[in-house]
Parts: structure tokens; C-alpha cells; sequence
């Protein structure tokens, strides 16, 4: 006769019936100091003003007003006193029921909306029609200012914002060198700036009896040795005004012959800046 412990196989693990049922951990109400809080302390004393909710939705009586003029798609210049002044009421009427506290420009509005409603039902005089103002015009007046301001703010919102839409960024290349080409001298300003020599050679020009020939030739060679340092030279320091016109076009044919033939260059950083020249050959020599 087998018995229940013959039954069960060599293999069969037995059944800790004392392991403990694993279980959720109670989250914590709160932390204060890190230290966890499980339960509603019994002295907790919470205002009643501790629960602040903001209406984003209506920024004012008048914001309010014109949400209710666009649901309805009324004219704004037509408005309907009666069914705005109804919606309005209706709306303070809901705040109450929520228990929001109300501020004073709403019962304001709601005091000049009922205001207007009185003024329009009440009888006039038949002499004062033509001449007595619609008692909805300041109303209107103040409608499509804030309209107007409204529609201001959310086009400056709209715009890209930096940090928020854009963001400003610098880059650096370390271990480059900029070559700055220098500009190409315009012809224009160099006749100006010879002009300009011209003028104060006619100033500064003594009386001379006799002239001496001048050779655009040898006048070349003198260039090319006043500036055959390499550095940078004025383009009226080139010229003596004590030899007169005769010599000053002399000298300026001979810098643009040397010009032509690249043997100096012509210099300016900008319009109606200085103009330099510089031997070519000298670069060349280096």
C-alpha cells in the first residue's frame, strides 16, 4: 500500500508556506526634509484663499465682451444690448456657481451694460432725438481700442523671440589667417585725388621764368626709387609742387606708365579714402 509521500516524485520542491506575500509600499503624501509624510497631519490649517485659479481665457470685462460679440458674430458697431447684456450676466452668474471670486470690473461692466439697456428703453423726447448720442457709442469707442491693442499683442507674440524661437550662436576658427585683397582703385577717384594735386600745385606754384624739360621716362626711374623700400607711400607725397604743372603731369604719367607695366601698385582701402603706392618689384626682390 502506497502512501501520499510515496506519491510525490524525488524532484518535487516543497511549498514554503511561511514566505511573506510581497506587497505595494504606501506612496508618500509629501516630503518634507527628505523624511517621507503618510498621513494628513490633524493640525493642518489650509485658507481658504490657498487655491488661486486664473481665467487665461478673459483677461477683463471687455476681453469678455468682445469673445461674446465674435461667438455671435455681431456687428461690432451694432451691438445688441440686450442679448450681450443676457450672455454677460449669464457668464457672472456661472462664476458665482464656481465659487470664483469676481473682480470689480466685471460688476462694473455688467452695472454700465444695464445702464445702457435703460438708457435705450426709456422713452425721449421727439426735439432731442435727432441730437442725443447713441448710448453705445463710448462702449463701441472702447470695444475696438482694446480690439486694436489686442490685435497688437498677438502679432509682437507671433514674432520669433530669442531663446525661445532663435538662438544666437558664435563660431570661432582658431589658427586661421584672413588675407585681405585690397580694393581695386577706381579711376574715378584717382583722376579726383589728381585733381586734387592739381589744385594746390596752381595755390602753391611759384613764378618760374624758365622751365627745364622734364622726361616722363626719367621721372619713372625717380618714382620707383622713392618708393623702392617696399612700404607705403602717399600718393601726393610723390609730387613737388615747386616744379608746377609741367612737372606734376609728369610725374602722374609717369606712375601710370609704371602702373601699366606692374611695376607699382595703386592702393586705396575705400572711396575718398588716401591713396598709396607701393614698388611691385620690391615684393618680388623679398
Amino acid at each position: 500500500m502506497s502512501t501520499e509521500s510515496d506519491e510525490i516524485g524525488p524532484t518535487t520542491m516543497p511549498v514554503d508556506v511561511f514566505s511573506p506575500t510581497p506587497q505595494q509600499q504606501e506612496m508618500p503624501l509629501a516630503r518634507i526634509h527628505g523624511e517621507p509624510v503618510l498621513s494628513i497631519p490633524q493640525d493642518l490649517y489650509i485658507p481658504p484663499d490657498a487655491l488661486e485659479v486664473i481665467l487665461e481665457a478673459f483677461e477683463g470685462p471687455l476681453d469678455l465682451l468682445l469673445y461674446l460679440i465674435r461667438r455671435q458674430n455681431l456687428n461690432i458697431l451694432d451691438i445688441p444690448i440686450a442679448e450681450i447684456t443676457r450672455q454677460y450676466t449669464k457668464y457672472i452668474e456661472m462664476m458665482h456657481e464656481m465659487k470664483l471670486e469676481l473682480a470689480a470690473e466685471y460688476l462694473v461692466m455688467a452695472a454700465i451694460l444695464a445702464e445702457i439697456k435703460s438708457r435705450l428703453l426709456l422713452p425721449r423726447p421727439p426735439d432731442t432725438e435727432a441730437t442725443e448720442d447713441d448710448p453705445r457709442a463710448e462702449l463701441i469707442r472702447r470695444l475696438q481700442e482694446y480690439e486694436r491693442f489686442k490685435a497688437a499683442a498677438e502679432n509682437i507674440e507671433a514674432l520669433p523671440r530669442v531663446e525661445r524661437d532663435t538662438c544666437v550662436v558664435h563660431a570661432t576658427a582658431d589658427g586661421q589667417k584672413v588675407v585681405r585683397l585690397p580694393p581695386t582703385v577706381e579711376r574715378q577717384e584717382l583722376i579726383l585725388a589728381f585733381k586734387d594735386v592739381l589744385r594746390r600745385v596752381d595755390l602753391q606754384a611759384p613764378h618760374a621764368i624758365k622751365r627745364d624739360t622734364l622726361s616722363v621716362r626719367q621721372r619713372m626711374g625717380e618714382v620707383l626709387k622713392a618708393i623702392g623700400d617696399g612700404s607705403f607711400h602717399p600718393f601726393a607725397s610723390l609730387f613737388t609742387p615747386a616744379e608746377g604743372r609741367l612737372g606734376v603731369v609728369v610725374t602722374f604719367a609717369a606712375m601710370l606708365e609704371l602702373a601699366k607695366d606692374r611695376l607699382i601698385d595703386i592702393i586705396q582701402e575705400g572711396p575718398f579714402n588716401p591713396i598709396y603706392l607701393k614698388s611691385s618689384t620690391a615684393n618680388s626682390n623679398v
